[in-house]
């Protein structure tokens, strides 16, 4: 199965590749759960759903859905997720003005917004709450335990999640990766990118074993780690101004 990524007999990562990047399916066989992290954007929901069944799971196994951030390619298809599920929505609390659509873009960054604002139109886009507001460094009950790594930067209220057990961090937006090149957003996409290097910076600290961002060409996090390394060692200099 190319879009699984199977780390042992009970725990699998089920990748969504959708025409903007991709979102992940996390499943723990043997309790029967998966935790979401990320939507999609509208119109990829019967992706989810076809893995959902190649799981052996239904909707109502989805225990929480996580939110790197709430740009709109990744926040499509939550309000109908949340519905299907049941499942609590969890993001930083400083994300819900992009998840409703009303956060205050500046500078280049308006270019952002107004993408943004025509695809809610176009989409029939609509809001959802945060029922449960992550802190950094929290501990989170899913997958044999998720911590939040918060990573601004893309947006204020970026975050990534770690797992201890796998040394793996799912790290959403901060950087890109494809076999021509690994770099950070487009500068209109971030809304506080002078806190970019700060956060590649806490990320080379952790030293994940596995690195899966939301953007890339091959679904492998020894392969996106890799290429983080070589970007931030290779590139020193280079990385802090592109940033």
């Amino acid at each position: 199965m190319s879009n699984c990524f199977i780390l042992n007999k009970s725990f699998r990562i089920y990748a969504i590749r959708g025409v903007a990047g991709a979102f992940h399916l996390l499943c723990e066989a043997e309790r029967r759960e998966a935790v979401l992290i990320d939507t999609g954007l509208a119109g990829e929901l019967p992706k989810l759903e076809r893995t959902l069944r190649e799981a052996g799971l239904a909707w109502a196994d989805i225990k929480a859905i996580l939110l790197t951030h709430g740009h709109l390619d990744h926040t499509g298809n939550l309000a109908r997720v949340k519905e299907l599920t049941g499942a609590p929505v969890q993001a930083h609390a400083r994300e819900q003005a992009h998840i409703d659509g009303r956060f205050p873009y500046r500078g280049a960054s308006r270019l952002c917004g107004a993408m943004e604002a025509v695809g809610r139109g176009v989409f029939g886009y609509r809001p959802v709450a945060i029922d449960l507001p992550l802190t950094p460094e929290e501990e989170l009950p899913y997958w044999g335990g998720l911590r939040v790594v918060h990573l601004p930067g893309h947006t204020a209220g970026h975050c990534g999640f770690y797992s201890d057990r796998f040394e793996l961090l799912f790290s959403g937006d901060l950087f890109a990766s494809y076999w021509f090149s690994t770099h950070p957003p487009p500068v209109f996409l971030n809304s506080c990118g002078e806190l970019m290097a700060a956060s590649v910076e806490r990320v080379k600290a952790l030293r994940p074993r596995y690195l899966i961002p939301n953007h890339y060409d091959k679904f492998d996090g020894d392969l996106h780690r890799r290429r983080f390394e070589a970007w931030t060692g290779r590139q020193k200099g280079q990385v802090a101004n592109a940033l």
